[in-house]
Parts: structure tokens; sequence; C-alpha cells
């Protein structure tokens, strides 16, 4: 995804659709509980601190959200670890020595949001580094109290080395549930569309299957192909041909739930013409080649 207003902004709104799912909802309040630790949904070019607020926000961390400079401080970490975090999870330290980590959730080839948690030392806290963190505050220039501080900081959760990979393993894991919820939400999303573009959607659902083309949908909404084609990417943020690209996926997804179903069966009977092109496509937008997609939803 690129990153551009546009793009931003279709992060933000798909975001606040994911956090409002009952999925989202379940594996959050179960992560707090379980680990302790902050979580958050992010869209794409957030410039704010992911978990200041946060009931499992590390009390230093929250200390030092409020002094200007170490919040600059802060945010460039935040800003860092996501710019590494768009193909693959990334975990980095701050001055302080906390990690925080972040794991990028992506729809085929695009980038739509992250999931982040941290604030958690691998090793038990020390004089030597609260006083090596002290150092920096003092070159940030940071009008904070010590005392306090020095007790927040050794207040903070520590976690082994392979415990806190375990925990970002399960993140991992749940991104890619969130991938496909974003999908289904790309291709069933109708708010605030012309009902032109909402006939279009239901034309194409029913007739996904079948050797269908833009001037087809277009003529069956009393539209040019050339109006509609402008129509439906303004609406969807995507050209036809990748909407029903999507849509067929997710078809095929669907047949796939049945372990009797051939792969080459359910591609032709979603409506793609050619097994190469359906495993590319596939491939594209779901992240990851169909028989691999088969074997992990039958394992699960």
């Amino acid at each position: 995804m690129q990153s551009n207003d546009t793009d931003a902004k279709r992060s933000r709104d798909l975001v606040e659709q994911l956090k409002r799912s009952q999925i989202y909802r379940d594996y959050e309040q179960a992560f707090r509980d379980t680990t302790g630790l902050p979580i958050n949904l992010r869209p794409i070019e957030a410039f704010n601190l992911p978990h200041h607020g946060d009931p499992n926000e590390n009390p230093f961390c929250a200390l030092m959200a409020k002094t200007n400079h170490t919040c600059s401080a802060c945010l460039q970490l935040q800003k860092r670890v996501e710019e590494e975090a768009r193909l693959e999870p990334k975990t980095l330290k701050c001055f302080a020595g906390l990690c925080d980590s972040a794991v990028p959730i992506r729809v085929g080839e695009n980038l739509v949001a992250f999931l982040q948690t941290g604030q958690i030392l691998l090793h038990k806290p020390n004089a030597e580094q609260f006083e090596k963190t002290t150092r920096q505050l003092i070159k940030f220039g940071a009008d904070v109290d010590m005392k306090k501080l020095q007790e927040a900081y050794f207040q903070s959760r520590v976690l082994g080395k392979k415990q806190y990979e375990s925990i970002i393993r399960l993140l991992s894991i749940f991104a890619q549930h969130l991938a496909t919820l974003s999908n289904q939400l790309v291709v069933r999303e109708t708010n605030a569309e012309s009902p032109t573009i909402a006939r279009a959607r239901v034309y194409i659902a029913d007739r996904h299957a079948e050797d269908l083309s833009l001037d087809e949908v277009a003529k069956a909404v009393n539209m040019s192909a050339f109006y509609f084609c402008k129509m439906f990417r303004k609406a969807t943020g995507m050209t036809f041909t990748d909407y029903l690209a999507r849509v067929r996926v997710e078809k095929v997804k669907n047949l796939l739930l049945n372990p009797h179903k051939r792969i080459s069966e359910a591609a032709f009977e979603a409506g793609f013409q050619s097994l190469s092109q359906f495993n590319r496509v596939f491939r594209k937008i779901a992240g990851e080649a169909p028989t691999a997609y088969r074997d992990r939803v039958q394992a699960a």
C-alpha cells in the first residue's frame, strides 16, 4: 500500500471496522488478561504513541509520555519500528532498553495496519541501565521527577526472550485472521456508496463465476464503461478487475472448507479461466499459495 493520504484514510477506516468486530474485541481482551501487556491495532501513518492510556501501559512509559522531549524520542522509535515492520514483525529497543514491537497486517501485497505491543524489558532492570537512561534524559532536557521515574522503571515487566518471541508469534497468527477479515470487509463494504455501485456489487456477486467484463457490468447498471470505471474505483478503492478477483478468491476460500473439493475445481467454479492465473491472483490477494491456505485451515 502506498503511503499517501488516500491509503492512510482507507487504513484508518478499516482499522475502525476491525476494532468493532467481535473477533478483535475478544482477542484484545484475552491478550491483555493473559499477557498483562498493552495491545493496539493501528492504521498506517499513525503519528501518536500506541499505548498511551492503555490499561496495561508501562508506568515508566506513561511518565515519559508527559514530557515533550522524551515523547518525541518515543514517537521517533514508533516511526522506526513501523518502517521496519512493513513486511514482517519487528522489535526495537528504546533509549531506556524497553522493547516495542509491531506486526504487519497485510492483505496480499498491501500493508493495511499494524498490531503493536511491548514496553517490556528482556532483562531485570538494574541501576547501571537506569543511570544510563538518566544521563540521556538530562541530555534531552526532560523535566521529570527522577525518584518517581526510578520507581516506575523498576516496575517494568520483564519477560524472557523466548517468551516474548512466542507472544509476537501469537500476534502474527492473529494478524493473519485480521487480514482475512479485512479482505472480506473490502468486498462487502456498502456504506456511503451510490445505489448504482451497490447494484454493481450485487451483479458481480451473482455472476462472478461467469466470464464477466467491465462493459457488461457497466451496461447492467446503465452507465458508460468509462464513467462506471471511474465511479467504481472511487467507491471501492479498487479497479473492477481487482475487485472481481477478490470476490472470486473469497469464493474459493469458502469452497476449500470442503476437504473433498479439489483446488482446481474450486478455481474454475469461482470463475477463474486458468490455473496459472488463479495461482498468481490467489497468492497476491491471500498472501499464500492455495495449497498452503488449505493446509492451514484444515489444520486449525
